[in-house]
């Protein structure tokens, strides 16, 4: 493991440099080819106003943050859809820089708004967008993209958790340097259990049993108008989604109702 400090962080121009993206994403998720992004998306991210920023350590890419820009009631935003970093280094705090980068070029450019997707399973992930960044959540995608190759998901629905990253936020601002944000009355908690990775591996029935509860129990709270605002750690391995009134004022309009996709 190698840390973030000793890395090179630059945006991404070149065929090759994307190129050497998709085979990261192959050695991270070990998708088939019919699930990789391909280069061309990376060129079109490149081309359009998005954002492909890479990680090296000396000329080895060890990570990179893919974003395309979106439109929501007139509003710019970035849409983040892939964070990748080799495995050797992760817990580093390789995705943190990234993503900070992402932020400074966003803010440069007037954007006020990030979003990208995650597994509301994943514990380590949860924490890191909600505690680490900011990011809120309140929307729900159940399986947004099918049932993949990847061994890391499961052969379960994608099911995926919206971070909005309101870049601009009271929030953002006091998580990144060091603060706790405002407090803010919990009103609804949502635990995912520590076996769930296990379950997972072994194809456990129970994971796709906590995967429904999971699915139900956020989706009601974000009926009743709630937003993931924290996300709490057990010493045992599990975790809990927080729930509360998002109160600042950094909304472009209701978003998009999200559809299920089965």
């Amino acid at each position: 493991m190698t840390a973030s400090s000793s890395l090179a962080l630059r945006a991404l121009h070149e065929v090759e440099e994307f190129e050497a993206c998709v085979q990261l994403q192959k050695d991270v998720w070990g998708f088939d080819d019919a699930d990789l992004v391909p280069v061309r998306m990376f060129v079109v991210a490149h081309k359009v106003g998005g954002q492909v920023f890479g990680a090296f350590d000396g000329s080895r890419l060890v990570g990179y943050a893919l974003a395309v820009p979106g439109d929501r009631n007139g509003h710019l935003y970035l849409h983040s859809h892939m964070l990748a970093v080799a495995p050797e280094y992760r817990n580093a705090g390789v995705g943190r820089q990234l993503k900070l980068r992402q932020r400074e070029d966003a803010l440069q450019r007037g954007i006020d708004l990030m979003e990208w997707t995650f597994d509301p399973l994943e514990i380590k992930n949860a924490y890191f967008n909600i505690e680490r960044l900011g990011a809120i959540a309140r929307r729900y995608v159940p399986n947004q993209y099918g049932i993949t190759s990847s061994a890391l998901h499961g052969n379960l629905p994608t099911d995926r958790l919206v971070a909005e990253w309101w870049l601009r936020s009271r929030r953002v601002e006091a998580v990144l340097a060091g603060r706790a944000p405002a407090p803010a009355e919990i009103q609804a908690e949502v635990r995912v259990p520590a076996e769930i990775h296990s379950w997972k591996d072994a194809g456990d029935a129970r994971a796709e049993a906590a995967q429904t509860a999971i699915r139900d129990g956020l989706r009601a709270a974000f009926a009743r108008g709630l937003a993931v605002l924290a996300f709490a750690r057990e010493a045992g391995g599990a975790g809990t989604y927080r729930l509360g009134r998002w109160d600042e004022d950094w909304n472009y309009g209701p978003p998009r109702a999200e559809q299920a996709t089965t």
